[in-house]
């Protein structure tokens, strides 16, 4: 069983930590736990144990300021981890430190910081290409190297973009886009 001083050590090591500390596999579980005994000890009238009650209740709303800190804590440091890890990468340590919702969070983030990045590459690859066609893709096609040895894509299925003139023959040939619009 999780106590306060537990809350407490958990939260402290993780503020004056730069990385993701690891926590234990049940700890939201055992936090909740927690959190729910005390809660019910709080709500209790009796008057005999009216000081136990008055220390409950502080010590129930200390813990949960502490998780909650402790938590958007660990958000910061995951957005962090996904704009360090879309550049570079991450390392094992710091995905094993983080907890299973957590890891969830991060490669959700990660696929829309990915599709950010395809949108940006597109759009400059759209605007840089004036002698081009106006395609829309019938099915995803992953990166490739332009006749210049430039990287263009990946595309999605019904995605859009401007892609020079041979570049878009060799796609239409070959039934993965169709022209919208020629240059």
């Amino acid at each position: 069983m999780i106590t306060f001083k537990d809350i407490y050590d958990f939260a402290r090591n993780e503020r004056d930590s730069k990385e993701l500390r690891k926590l234990p596999e049940k700890f939201v579980e055992d936090v909740s736990d927690y959190l729910r005994e005390k809660k019910e000890v709080a709500s209790k009238q009796d008057v005999d144990f009216s000081d136990v009650i008055t220390k409950t209740k502080k010590q129930l709303e200390n813990a949960l300021t502490l998780f909650r800190e402790l938590i958007i804590r660990r958000r910061k440091k995951i957005l962090d981890l996904v704009l360090i890890a879309s550049e570079t990468g991450i390392s094992k340590k710091e995905f094993d430190s983080m907890l299973v919702f957590e890891k969830e969070l991060f490669d959700e983030l990660m696929k829309c910081v990915s599709e950010s990045e395809k949108k940006i590459g597109n759009a400059l690859n759209g605007k840089g290409n004036i002698d081009g066609d106006a395609l829309v893709f019938k099915e995803d096609v992953g990166e490739f190297v332009d006749l210049n040895g430039e990287k263009i894509g990946g595309f999605l299925k019904g995605q859009t973009a401007i892609v020079p003139k041979e570049i878009a023959k060799i796609l239409v040939d070959d039934g993965k886009a169709e022209v919208i619009k020629k240059s």
